[in-house]
């Protein structure tokens, strides 16, 4: 009954003008993939456990993050997200993988993604980069990320269809995210991280009506259709709401995850509305 009742909600909120947009992706792009995706999941089961027991950060973009010293990662296990080449203190630390989650296509055209996985491949080390599939075909024609590897994920079903408590197997289509910091989450558990630190991941635009990073956009700078060109939103509080309960399932959903399989969360992100997760301040990460 109650799964039943999930999806009649899901589908509900698919009515909404974002959600309209999102059902036509969804039903375009439902675990279509080439034989190319396909050999590429089967690689990410040399994935599995390559990490086992250590501990890793995963950085996101959120303004919170311009209080942290961040050459403080360097040495450690970081994964940056999305645009996270261009904070400030990157090349101090250099991230050992980087997550890109799937792309709404609108104001962001395909020639503007290939700038900007352009700009991302010429900032970015030698880091390993997570995709969606649905990139893989035009990062094939245009040659992108040419001596990099690549790796991809078949984000298909939803979050609120899945049962298991087990790890998510990105080795396999896995369920779509909200926010790239859910795909990261999947990654670092699968990778077999048992200590994850969030930072950076604010989730309150709901209450300053504003949308910022730690640093300023480049190539994607004014193609966020959810925000004007001054970080305003610019779809009502609604309309927010029910991606913010989508996204929050999504964190409730991998921390039952991690609680069923000993992995720990935490959320050291200074301030900022997640709540999933135990708080512990970034600086004590360090002490001795």
């Amino acid at each position: 009954m109650a799964a039943a009742l999930r999806k009649i909600l899901t589908f509900g909120s698919m009515l909404l003008p974002y959600g309209v947009h999102e059902l036509k992706r969804r039903l375009n792009n439902r675990h279509k993939f080439s034989a190319d995706v396909a050999r590429s999941l089967a690689e990410n089961r040399q994935l599995a456990g390559l990490h086992a027991g250590e501990r890793c950060f995963i950085l996101g973009n959120g303004p919170s993050v311009k209080g942290l010293d961040l050459s403080r990662l360097q040495g450690e296990n970081v994964i940056t997200v999305s645009n996270g080449y261009l904070h400030s203190d990157f090349d101090k630390f250099q991230s050992r993988y980087h997550c890109v989650p799937q792309i709404t296509y609108g104001l962001m055209t395909p020639e503007d993604v290939i700038r900007w996985f352009n700009e991302m491949h010429s900032h970015l080390g030698g880091q390993e980069l997570f995709l969606s599939s649905t990139e893989a075909e035009l990062v094939q024609k245009n040659n992108l990320f040419a001596g990099r590897t690549v790796r991809y994920l078949v984000l298909g079903e939803s979050f609120d269809e899945r049962t298991s408590d087990e790890i998510v197997d990105i080795s396999q289509p896995v369920p779509r995210v909200e926010s790239v910091p859910v795909m990261a989450l999947m990654i670092a558990m699968y990778l077999g991280f048992k200590e994850i630190i969030l930072l950076g991941v604010d989730h309150d635009r709901f209450l300053s009506s504003t949308y910022q990073y730690a640093f300023d956009l480049k190539v994607q700078k004014g193609k966020d259709f959810t925000v004007n060109a001054d970080g305003v939103l610019t779809r009502g509080r609604h309309d927010e709401f029910q991606q913010l309960a989508r996204l929050w399932r999504q964190y409730r959903a991998i921390s039952n995850i991690a609680k069923a399989n000993g992995i720990r969360v935490f959320n050291s992100t200074p301030g900022g509305a997640l709540d999933e997760f135990e708080r512990r301040p970034f600086q004590t990460w360090f002490e001795e």
